[in-house]
Order: structure tokens, then sequence, then C-alpha cells
């Protein structure tokens, strides 16, 4: 145990050494860093709505599959092992990535805002709007793909389930549009 603590108090010192190391690091190392993680979190979320909408279509896709393997199940999807039972899970953990995906949106907004406001003291500002608006219109554009799947699950849902999922959507869409 003293050998654990020992070595988790080096690595906490390394990482503390990198973290003041890397904010002395150009801006723009920051915000491609940025860039990175939302453009993952938004593959992410994409790869959960196709995963639904194979789940949902799961079915008839395999009997298809099977057929056209000659009924050995070659062609199987990978979301063959899975139930419309994990559809609520895959949609929470779907919207969980949403929410989390609004946010760095949001901050992005935020941070814009305060580098405009501090451009009436002469700071820099870049004005280029372009890549936060290609943000918004990709993250709305997944939201929308996602709640068409909600929508069109809302039977394997249940009537508990979904309109708590209906006023999250409506929260995320909101939020977007006051910011």
């Amino acid at each position: 145990l003293r050998l654990v603590a020992v070595l988790k108090a080096i690595l906490e010192g390394e990482k503390a050494a990198v973290l003041k190391r890397d904010r002395h690091l150009p801006l723009s190392f920051h915000r491609r860093q940025e860039e990175l993680k939302f453009s993952l979190g938004l593959q992410r979320l994409q790869h959960r709505v196709r995963e639904i909408q194979a789940l949902r279509d799961g079915p008839i896709g395999e009997g298809v599959g099977q057929v056209a393997a000659g009924g050995h199940g070659a062609m199987q999807s990978p979301m063959a092992g899975a139930s419309l039972q994990e559809l609520p899970t895959l949609i929470l953990e779907a919207m969980k990535e949403l929410e989390v995906a609004k946010q760095q949106v949001l901050k992005r907004i935020q941070i814009w805002k305060r580098q405009q406001q501090l451009a009436g003291n002469g700071a820099l500002f870049e004005e280029n709007l372009a890549p936060l608006q290609k943000r918004c219109e990709s993250l709305v554009e997944v939201y929308f793909q996602l709640h068409q799947q909600v929508m069109a699950a809302s039977a394997e849902l249940g009537a508990e389930l979904l309109p708590r999922l209906l006023e999250r959507f409506n929260e995320v869409l909101s939020s977007l549009v006051k910011r």
C-alpha cells in the first residue's frame, strides 16, 4: 500500500508539472485540442445514433443478412446480439453525450463573448465565427437525428422515460438558442 501511495504521489506531481508546462503553450494549441475533443465527442454521438437506429432496425436486417449469407448468419450486424431492452440505455447514453457536447459549445460561445468584450479594451480578437457556427450546426444536426430516433422508438421507451427525454431535449435546444 505504501508503494502505491508513493507511486500515486509521484504521478500526481508529474501531472501537475505537465499541466503547469502546458499552460505556456500557444493559444492555438489549446484551441486545436478543444476542437479535437469536440469532434471526437460529436463522432461518438453520431455513432450512438447509428447504433440506436441499427438496434431498432435490427430484427429485419438480421433476417436479410442471414438469407443473403445462405442462412449461415455470416452477414449479421455487430448489433445482432443486442436486444430492444438495451434501447433505453443506449438512448440515455446518447443523451448524456449530447449534453456534454452542448456544454462544450456553450463554453466556446462564452469564451468568444469574453474575447469580444476584451476587444473593446484593445485585446486581440478573432472575429471569424465560422468554426463556432459549424459546431452549432453539426450539434443541432445530431440533435435532430437523435430526437427523430427517440420519437420513432417512443413505444419501446414507455410513458415514464419518454417525457423526461423530451424535457431534456427541449432544455438542450433552448439553451443553445438562448445563448
